[in-house]
This record gives structure tokens, C-alpha cells and sequence, in this order.
């Protein structure tokens, strides 16, 4: 796909060969036009019908080498000749395109599978006229409209604009090799540039190009594409030669050595050399190149022994592919691997060699990839975005070897390959990194391999897809055989016996019919498919029923697990959902793709949103079913897939791709626009689902560990819904299940079956997606909330079903807030009947989270009691009356009651008094029920509640004396000692603190404690409150603090004001202050001043020299104690004197003391 010729070329990739000619022998005769024919004006016979010569010439130039045609007949007429190579050259467009960007598709045709950017459509055009005569009705032309864009900047746009703007040149055919020259106009940064380019061809394939601009990539340049385009639109503007060793048969000597002459005099300086050393070997009798007979022409074609095959310049495609990898992932790299993958599908469809053969290579790169040994050795998982690249890969391979007409040799190459491959330690498993002890080791290529196994040669088979008419004769018809079904219908599923694990297999074929271009076979086999998927699901469903009848003869009312019993069908243990080979979305993407509406006007370029996909009814070629189309049986078979009962599978990239192709999946599902055809198609099959017993996931029983069915069911109830409500809210209700995280099996929906038992129930379920599978129930449920509401018998039953199977508080919690949300519009009144469901949704929310820890536990509380506020007062009064099954004692006093009884919800509920009264009693009630539990924390709040009524007041209080001296901290009748000093009961806030202060303990280095400021306040409102209050708390303070500071402070505030500045009642205040030598003060003196010598001695102990200063000024605070006594300076001599004896050792420390104290 690259242009410039490297000279020599690269030995995996030889340009063709030219032929050996004869040197000597006689110019072909005959009739037929002149030199000049090919060239001028178009002809005149342009609308006349091909002649016979031009429909011979076409089929010989298609599929013969011209070396061959030589062999075959000793005289061929120049006219002959200049047919076949005027015909030899590619007419198709859409063959240039895909070798000069990443994806184009025709119109009305489904592209590659993957999604990429800078697509190009490709749209039939008109035909052309063939130089000299006849239509061209094999030329496909590409329209020039569409927008600028990603498309545009594509070589192959930039080759269509070239074209148009006549760029193109001295374009020169001159037999199987075309030149011409491009000019690239001149831009605001660049020059005019003017590229010579060459091109040889063969048999309709461009087999070498060769650009001047020398542009490296894997596709074709602009220069190389606007050459190509020029002789596809404009042949009869191009002038045709023969091949140039017939014109030299046609010389005599001096002519040639003329030009010969006139060639080296031109071009000199570059074939001088290689002029000269040809000759010397031709004057030489025994050089090699006299020993062969003839002489090569590069014009002539390639040999007959060279593979026919288009340009694909390999080292460019291992080079952009080792770049993209070495990526990781970032800068778009996936998208262009990914852009890879589709170019290879193209040329599967096109039936080009070179789709195995790019495959290759890239398969070569991501083996090489140095990340994989990496990802081995630290045994960690690679990225999803590169398991998904590998899992393509994978897939590609089972199209690839699965060809039906690829010859023997081709295959064995493949799986010799393929098993190298997979033998490698570094090759990626199929199940990402889970490797199961309980089955071989299967890699990406598995599946591959095995493909390699299968043929095509069967007699049924090959009936099957070679006609729309195939039935079997009606007395041949064998109920039990799974060739034909009743009505005489071809079956295919690969064998007889296990049908259901040969689906994704015969899928696979479908999907290898379609990848090479044989489409029309490909729905065939599909046909047969679903068929035979329709006969199995009515088998087992009649099995089930018939079970299900024989357990009800035995007793009147049967569990399902004894219905279980009875059943015989193993669980799906490989589902055809997120499984490698896709068989589901294969069969939909081949069977939609025949009903795709495309509008062949248009020119998608990559750009913007992608359009949704239109269809219509195309009928089943063959059915007798006159309301049969594609599109029904691709939403019936898809349908059918989806709700197939199917064990999660192990691993977690197993787990992750079931979910992303379930979504994928309904996201197709979502691109069909519903008629009454499909309406039906989907209520047909919604019931076979739910009666279809353990084979579907939809039935009454299923398995432990089976996939849940949440995100089908929201697409079938969705679907349904507007057509027909009670199935899709049976649909939906059934779906609720989640059996896994039951734990035992229970009665109804919820059974656990016994068929596969034996293999999948010993090991420990590890659901590594259960929290998305999960957050999709929740969704199911909400979507069924949102449509139910207004009614009072569906929201009923939709509540009772998310409290049975939904187990996560967060998930009801968001259940609960998506219907108050619902239910509480802005521009209407509420849903009083949602806003019912959304507080049972609340309520158990709070049930579930009462004795667990949750994060969002304050967020539920608040968001209960606005829901409650807005279902009205009863609600209120119920939550209060039973708080103890709903909240913790905290929360009933901080949050509930508090909020109850605030300002907005009484004016948001409009109450009156005896409704305000009414409410008010029950948070009362709850206030001192919550003291009584849980003191230490809801004493102040049951307090605060309790203020306008005195006998609740008073009871509170009570609870909180009786409750102090055992299960209160210092900190908390603080905290209400202060709170009642502030509702103006300063004796009993006295009476509180004092009860505080027998529990604290302060150490003499405390004195920065934050309990400090409560001691401070205490002695100040034992002081203001009088003498004998005082006289009570200071031995509590003595007893409690022995931290001198904080007692030298105390007993400062007690010296500076005179007591009883409270003014209580009934008290007289004698406005004298109290002496320090006399009680109670006496008291805090001596301990004061004993503080002081502790903590000095205890500071002396480990004191520093960096801590002299500091020690010297905490003397100095002491010295200032000391002297409130009456022989106080006498003692702090003695006590320094002491100080200077005992540490003498302290010279540095004892001089500073001598400097301050003496």
C-alpha cells in the first residue's frame, strides 16, 4: 500500500518479475486499429454493446497471465493484445479506495464490524465507456460530494480532488505499466511540487507502485490514487502502448541502436554505467545473460509462476502496527489497530489474499509485543481496551480459516501457525487473565484451531447454502431429526446431539460466509439456524410443561425445586452472550444488513454523530411464511440469545465482556424502529421467555449463579410497554431476580435448579461484576417506578419485588430518592401514591442500615424526614413513635425530632395547634425515651426539646443526674452545666459542674487541656454564685488539677472580685473579697503553691539547656504564688535554697537562679 520503489525490493516483497520475451521474432499482423487507438475523443459506440472481442479480452485479462495467453497461441493480433491490456488495469474503484484508506463501504452494504474514523462511502456510479468501444459495466466510480472533514484529509479524497482539479499528467500506458505525473498546487507554506508516479499491474490488481514523493505508509498515496482514478474515469483520454518489447520487434538495427543512443544521451549520467556493463556481458559469449533465452520486459506482465495479489507493502504494516502497540493504548492507538481490523475484513469480503496475509503481520506484532512478558512475569492483567484488540484478533482468525473455498494447503499453513501461536507462554487466554483449573488451557487462537477442523463438504450443508429452496419432501419428515422441522425446513447447528454448545460454531460459519463476500449464502445458513433455535426452545419448553403437569398430578400445590427435579436440560454453562465468537450479534448484524436502508446520496466522512440505521422487510427468500422478513427473524433469534439461561462465567474479563455485549446487543435492539410486525415478533417471544422453564433465563426457575436478565428485561419492558403493559411488567417483575445473593435456595422465582448441579454449584461464586449487575436491577426497578406511576396496584407490586431482591441499602436509598424526585414535580402536586413507595423505600433503608456502618447514613436520616414531611403528619408521627427500629438514639434527638420541630416544617405542614401539639408530644416522648438509652450523647438534645414543657424539663433533668455519675464523661455535663447556666438555671448548672469536676483529673504538664476553660468556668460561677459555693468546688478543683498553672490562674479570678456577683435570690452579698490565708481560699493556696514544687522538681528531671530561660520565668509565676502567703517569701527561700542544694550538679541553670532569685 506504500508507494517508492526501493531498489533492490524487499526479498518478502519482489515486485513482478517482467517476463522473458522472445528478443527476435515477427511483429504480430492483423487488423485492428493503429498505434494511435486508445487515445483522442471518446468513441462514438459508446451506448453499442460490448463486442465479443472487449467480453473475451475482459475474462482473459481477469484471469490469465499474459505470459500464459503468449504460451497458449503462437500468433495473437495486436487488437487482441491491446484489449487485454487496455482491460488488465483495475476498474473498480472501490478497490483503490480500500487500499488508500482505512473503511469504505457501498451503500446499502454493512461495513466492517468496527467503527472507525474517516469512513468512506463508496456509491455505484454511472458506467463508463471502455477506450474504442463497448460499456464498462464492470467500473464502480466513487461520487466526489462530501463534507471537509476527517474524510477528506484520506488519500484517496485527496486523490479525487487532484483528479478534479487536473493535476494529473502525461499519463502513458504502456502494456501492464502506467505513468503519469501529479502537480500538488501551490499553498500559503508550500511550493507547487510536481511527483512522478508509476504503477504495474496484472490480471485487474495493482502489483507495484512507486511515487517521487516518497510517503511511507501502509496505504496508497493522493499521487498514486489520482494516476489510478484518471485511468479508471478517463480511459479513452489515456495513450496505450504494447507492451515496449513489441515495439522494439518492430525495428531494425539502426533503429535501435538510435535508440539506444538517444536513450543514454538522455539519461546519462544514470543508466551510463549500467549501459556499458550490459553490453560488455552481451559481447561476452559465456556470460550469463547469453545463456537465457529472450529478455525481461517490465511492461510485459508479471510470469505466470507470480502470485497474483495487490500491493501491500509488509514492512509498513509491521511498523505502523509495532508503533501503535508501543502506544498502549493512548493517542487513538486502539482506534487505528481497530481501523487495521476492519481493513482486513474488507478484503475478506472483496475475497483479496492480502486480508490473511495483513492478518498476519499484525498477528506477528502482537506476539512480539514486549508488554505481554512483562504482564506475565509481574502476573498482572493487561488493559481492557488491549483484551478487547486481542479478542478481534482471535475472531478474525476463525473467519480467516474458515474460507469455504481456501484450498487445503492455505489451512494447514494457518494452523501450523495458529498452534505456534498458542503454544507460546506469552499468549493471551481467551478468559483474560483466569486460567481454570478445571479445563485445558485455551488462548485467543483456541477457537481458531478448532475452526481449522470444520469443512464445508457436507451434503446438507452445502444444500443449505446453495439454495433458498431446499426442503425435504413431506414423507421424509422426522419430528425427532434435527435435519428438517415439521414443515420441512433445512436445520443446521453442526450435529444432532448437545445442539445448543454448536451454536456459536455454526454462527461462526455464518459469520465466515458474510466476512468473504457471501452474503446470500450466509443468510441462508442463518435461516437454518434460527430455525432449528426454534425447534429446541419449543422442545424444551413442551418438556417443561409436561414435568410441570406430572408434579401437579402428584400434589395439588409443587415447589419448584421439586419441578426442578424433574428437569433434565443442563445450564448453559457458555453462553451465546459476551461469548468469543459473538453468535448473537452475527446473526443480527447478517440479517439486518440485507434490510438496511442506506440513502446513496450522502457521503459519511467520519464526522459528527453517526446516523441510526434505518431498515425495512425484506422477506425470506423461500418462507412460507408470507409475514416473515430478515428483520423479524433477526429480532426474534436476538431476543432468543439474550434471554438464554446461561451460568455466569469465571474470571473477570469473562464476567465484564457478558455485560458490554449484553449492552452492545441492546443497543442494536434499540436501533429498530417497532412496526406491527415486530410488535408481535416481541410479544411472541416475550412469552415463549416466561414459560420456556429452565431454558431460559426469564422462566420460573433458574439457576443459583445464572446471568441476571436486569438489562434485557428494561429493553423488553420498554419495548412492550406502550403495546401491551401487563406483559411487560410481568417481564420485568420476573427479571428482578438475583438469586446469587440469596443465601439459600427459597420457594417461588427464587429456586435453585438441579440440572448441571453435579458441575457448577461446588465453587464459591465470585461475581466480580456484582455491583454493576446490581446498579442495572436498580435501574429495572426505577424505569418500572417511573412508568407506574398514578398507579396504586403496580407501585404496590413494584415495591413488594425491590424489597424481596434488591440487597443493597445504597441502591434502595437511590431507588427511594429517584421516586420522591418522580413523584414531587415542580409544576404539579405530588404523587401521594409514589410518595408512599419512595418512603417504604427510605424506611427500609434506614431498617437495613441501623447496626452496619454507612458513610451516607446522616444523608438517608435527613432525606426520611423530608420525605415523611411531604407525605404529611402521620408519616411524621409513625417515624417518631418507632425511631428505635429506624434510628439510633443520636439521630432521633439531633436530626429527626430537631427538624420535626423546627419552624419550616411546621409552616411547610401548615399545622394547627392541636396538630402542633400532637407532634410536638411524640418528639418529647422520643427525647426523653432516647435520654433514658443513650445519655452521654442525647441528654442536651432531649434538654433542648423538652424547654416549653416543665414536667418534661424536669424529667430530662432528672435522667441526666441519675445518669452522671456513671455513664457521663466531664466533657458532656460540661457541655449541659454551661447550657442550663444559660437558660438562666445557674444552680443547677452549679449543682452539674460540680458533678463534671469529681470526674476530672489534670497533671501537672496538662496545661494547655481543653478541659481547662470548662475548670475556669466552673470556679467562676462557683465564685459568683457565693462563699459556700465556692467553699464546695474548690476541693473538687484540689482533688481534680495538678497542673500549677491553671490552679495559680484560679485562684487569681477568686482574689480579684468579691463572691455572690450572681445576684440569687434570697442571698446577700457582703461585696468583700476574700482573703487568700482564710478558708476556702487557704485551701487552693497550699495546693497551688505544692503544685508548684512538684512540677518544679519534675521539669528539673529531664530539663535542657534550650529550657533554662523557660524554667526561669516559670519561677518567677511561682515566686508570685508564694507571696499571696503570709510567710510566703520566706518559704520560696527556702525552696530555691533547696533547689541550689539538690542540683548543685546544674551549674549553668543554679547561676541563673542565683542572677533572678539571690
Amino acid at each position: 500500500m506504500a508507494e517508492g520503489r526501493r531498489d533492490p525490493p524487499h526479498p518478502l516483497l519482489p515486485l513482478p518479475p517482467a517476463s522473458k520475451r522472445p528478443c527476435l521474432r515477427p511483429a504480430p499482423r492483423g487488423p485492428g486499429p493503429g498505434p494511435g487507438y486508445g487515445s483522442g475523443l471518446t468513441s462514438h459506440r459508446q451506448r453499442s454493446p460490448e463486442s465479443l472481442l472487449d467480453c473475451a479480452a475482459k475474462a482473459v485479462a481477469e484471469k490469465w497471465a499474459f505470459e500464459r495467453v503468449e504460451e497458449r497461441f503462437e500468433r495473437i493480433p495486436e487488437p487482441v493484445q491491446r484489449r487485454i491490456v487496455y482491460w488488465s488495469f483495475p476498474r473498480n474503484e472501490k478497490e483503490i479506495c480500500m487500499y488508500s484508506s482505512f473503511q469504505c463501504r457501498v451503500a446499502g452494504e454493512e461495513g466492517p464490524s468496527t467503527a472507525t474514523s474517516g469512513v468512506v462511502v463508496v456509491g455505484v456510479g454511472p458506467t463508463t465507456t471502455a477506450g474504442g468501444g463497448g460499456t464498462t459495466t464492470g467500473t464502480t466510480t466513487v461520487g466526489t460530494t462530501g463534507g471537509v472533514g476527517t474524510g477528506d484529509a484520506l488519500p484517496f479524497r485527496r486523490g479525487i480532488r487532484l483528479l478534479d482539479t487536473g493535476c494529473v499528467e502525461n499519463v502513458l500506458q504502456v502494456g501492464f505499466h502506467l505513468s503519469g505525473t501529479v502537480t500538488e498546487p501551490a499553498t500559503t507554506l508550500e511550493p507547487e511540487v510536481t511527483h512522478k508516479v508509476a504503477i504495474s499491474f496484472d490480471r485487474c490488481k495493482i502489483t507495484s507502485v512507486t511515487c517521487s514523493c516518497g510517503n511511507r505508509d501502509i496505504f496508497y498515496c493522493a499521487h498514486v490514487v489520482a494516476l489510478s482514478l484518471y485511468r479508471i474515469r478517463k480511459p479513452e483520454q489515456v495513450k496505450l502502448r504494447l507492451p515496449i518489447s513489441e515495439t522494439l520487434f518492430q525495428m531494425n538495427r539502426d533503429q535501435l541502436q538510435k535508440l539506444v543512443q538517444y536513450l543514454i544521451t538522455a539519461h546519462h549520467t544514470e543508466v551510463l554505467p549500467t549501459a556499458q556493463k550490459l553490453a560488455d556481458e552481451i559481447l561476452s559469449s559465456n556470460s550469463e545473460i547469453n545463456q537465457v533465452h529472450g529478455a525481461p520486459d517490465p511492461t510485459a506482465g508479471a510470469s505466470i509462476d507470480d502470485d497474483n495479489c495487490w500491493h501491500l507493502d509488509e514492512d509498513q504494516v509491521r511498523e505502523q502496527v509495532k508503533q501503535f502497540l508501543s502506544q498502549g493504548g493512548y493517542y487513538g492507538s486502539g482506534k487505528q489497530i481497530n481501523s487495521m481490523f476492519a481493513k482486513v475484513r474488507e478484503m475478506l469480503r472483496m475475497r483479496d489474499s492480502n486480508g490473511a496475509r495483513m492478518l498476519t503481520l499484525i498477528t506477528e506484532q502482537f506476539m512480539a509485543d514486549p508488554r505481554l512478558s512483562l504482564w506475565r512475569q509481574q502476573g498482572a492483567g493487561m488493559t481492557d481496551k488491549c483484551r478487547q484488540l486481542w479478542d478481534e484478533l482471535g475472531a478474525l482468525w476463525v473467519c480467516v480459516v474458515l474460507n469455504p473455498h481456501c484450498k487445503s494447503e492455505e489451512k494447514s499453513s494457518w494452523l501450523m501457525q495458529l498452534k505456534k501461536w498458542s503454544d507460546m507462554d506469552v499468549c493471551p487466554l481467551e478468559d483474560g487473565n483466569y486460567d481454570s483449573l478445571s479445563r485445558p488451557r485455551r488462548t485467543v487462537f483456541s477457537r481458531a484451531v478448532e475452526a481449522c477442523n470444520l469443512h464445508w463438504q457436507g451434503s446438507h450443508l452445502q444444500r443449505i447454502i446453495s439454495s433458498d429452496y431446499y426442503m425435504s419432501p413431506s414423507y421424509q419428515r422426522d419430528e425427532e431429526s434435527l435435519l428438517f422441522n415439521p414443515q420441512g425446513l433445512p436445520l443446521w447447528l453442526g450435529t444432532r446431539t448437545h445442539a445448543h454448545n454448536h451454536v456459536p460454531t455454526a454462527c461462526a460459519r455464518v459469520d465466515a460466509l458474510r466476512s468473504h463476500g457471501y452474503s446470500r449464502e450466509a443468510l441462508r445458513l442463518a435461516v437454518a439456524i434460527i430455525n432449528t433455535l426454534r425447534l429446541l426452545q419449543q422442545r424444551e419448553m413442551d418438556i417443561y410443561k409436561h414435568q410441570k403437569k406430572g408434579f401437579h398430578s402428584i400434589c395439588s400445590c409443587p415447589s419448584p425445586d421439586l419441578l426442578q427435579r424433574g428437569v433434565t436440560t443442563t445450564t448453559n454453562l457458555e453462553g451465546w452472550v459476551g461469548h468469543p465468537l459473538d453468535p448473537i450479534g452475527c446473526l443480527f448484524t447478517t440479517l439486518t444488513e440485507t434490510c438496511r436502508v442506506d440513502d446513496d446520496s450522502t457521503m459519511d466522512t467520519g464526522e459528527g454523530e453517526p446516523r441510526r440505521p434505518v431498515y425495512h422487510h425484506v422477506p425470506v427468500w423461500g418462507s412460507h411464511d408470507g409475514g416473515e422478513s430478515y428483520l423479524t427473524l433477526a429480532l426474534e433469534v436476538t431476543l432468543m440469545g439474550m434471554g438464554q439461561q446461561r451460568i455466569m462465567p469465571e474470571g473477570l474479563y469473562a464476567q465484564e465482556k457478558v455485560c458490554r455485549n449484553e449492552e452492545q446487543i441492546v443497543t442494536k435492539l434499540q436501533e429498530l424502529e417497532l412496526d406491527n410486525v415486530l410488535v408481535q415478533t416481541l410479544r411472541r417471544q416475550a412469552i415463549q421467555l416466561l414459560e420456556a422453564g429452565p431454558f431460559s433465563g426469564l422462566g420460573e426457575v433458574i439457576h443459583r449463579e445464572s446471568v441476571p436478565m436486569h438489562t434485557f428485561a428494561k429493553y423488553l419492558f420498554s419495548a412492550l410497554r406502550p403495546h401491551d403493559a401487563d406483559l411487560a411488567y410481568k417481564v420485568a417483575l420476573r427479571a428482578m431476580r438475583l438469586p446469587v445473593l440469596e443465601s439459600s435456595a427459597v420457594s417461588g422465582d427464587m429456586g435453585q435448579p438441579r440440572h448441571g448441579i453435579s458441575i457448577v454449584t461446588n465453587r464459591y461464586p465470585r461475581w466480580f461484576t456484582l455491583g454493576h449487575l446490581e446498579t442495572q436491577q436498580c435501574e429495572l426497578a426505577s424505569t418500572m417506578l417511573t412508568a407506574a406511576k398514578g398507579d396504586m396496584l403496580r407501585l404496590r407490586t413494584v415495591l413488594e419485588v425491590i424489597q424481596k431482591n434488591i440487597h443493597s441499602s445504597s441502591l434502595i436509598f437511590k431507588l427511594a430518592q429517584d421516586a420522591f424526585k418522580i413523584a414531587t414535580p415542580a409544576d404539579s402536586p405530588p404523587d401521594i401514591t409514589l410518595l408512599n413507595v419512595a418512603l417504604e423505600l427510605g424506611l427500609q433503608v434506614m431498617r437495613m442500615t441501623l447496626s452496619t456502618l454507612n458513610w451516607r447514613r446522616r444523608e438517608m436520616v435527613r432525606w426520611l424526614v423530608t420525605c415523611a414531611t411531604e407525605v404529611g403528619l402521620r408519616a411524621l408521627v409513625s417515624i417518631l413513635q418507632s425511631w428505635y427500629t429506624l434510628f439510633t438514639p443520636t439521630e432521633s434527638t439531633s436530626i429527626v425530632a430537631a427538624t420535626v420541630m423546627s419552624h419550616n416544617t411546621i409552616l411547610r405542614l401548615s399545622l394547627d395547634y392541636t396538630q402542633r401539639e400532637e407532634l410536638a408530644s411524640c418528639a418529647r416522648t422520643l427525647a426523653l425515651q432516647c435520654a433514658m438509652k443513650d445519655p452521654q450523647n442525647c441528654a442536651l438534645s432531649a434538654l433542648t426539646l423538652c424547654e416549653k414543657d416543665h414536667i418534661a424539663f424536669e424529667t430530662a433533668y432528672q435522667i441526666v443526674i441519675d445518669a452522671a455519675s456513671t455513664g457521663m464523661t466531664y466533657s458532656q455535663l460540661f457541655t449541659i452545666a454551661r447550657y442550663m447556666e444559660h437558660r438562666g438555671y445557674p444552680l443547677r448548672s452549679f449543682k452539674l459542674a460540680s458533678l463534671a469536676m469529681s470526674h476530672l483529673n489534670l497533671a501537672y504538664n496538662q496545661d494547655t487541656h481543653p478541659a481547662i476553660n470548662d475548670v475556669l468556668w466552673a470556679c467562676a460561677l462557683s465564685h459568683s454564685l457565693g462563699k459556700n459555693e465556692l467553699a464546695a468546688i474548690i476541693p473538687l478543683v484540689v482533688k481534680g488539677v495538678h497542673c500549677a498553672t491553671v490552679l495559680s490562674d484560679i485562684l487569681r479570678r477568686c482574689t480579684m472580685t468579691a463572691p455572690g456577683l450572681a445576684g440569687i435570690p434570697g442571698r446577700r452579698n457582703s461585696g468583700k473579697l476574700m482573703a487568700t490565708d482564710k478558708a476556702p481560699l487557704r485551701q487552693l493556696l497550699d495546693a497551688t503553691i505544692s503544685a508548684y514544687i512538684n512540677t518544679t522538681h519534675s521539669r528539673l528531671t529531664h530539663i535542657s539547656p534550650r529550657h533554662y530561660g523557660e524554667f526561669i520565668e516559670f519561677l518567677s509565676k511561682a515566686r508570685e504564688t508564694f507571696l499571696l502567703a503570709q510567710d510566703g517569701h520566706i518559704q520560696f527561700g527556702q525552696f530555691i535554697d533547696n533547689l541550689k542544694q539538690i542540683y548543685k550538679g546544674k551549674k549553668k541553670l543554679m547561676m541563673l537562679v542565683r542572677e533572678r532569685f539571690g
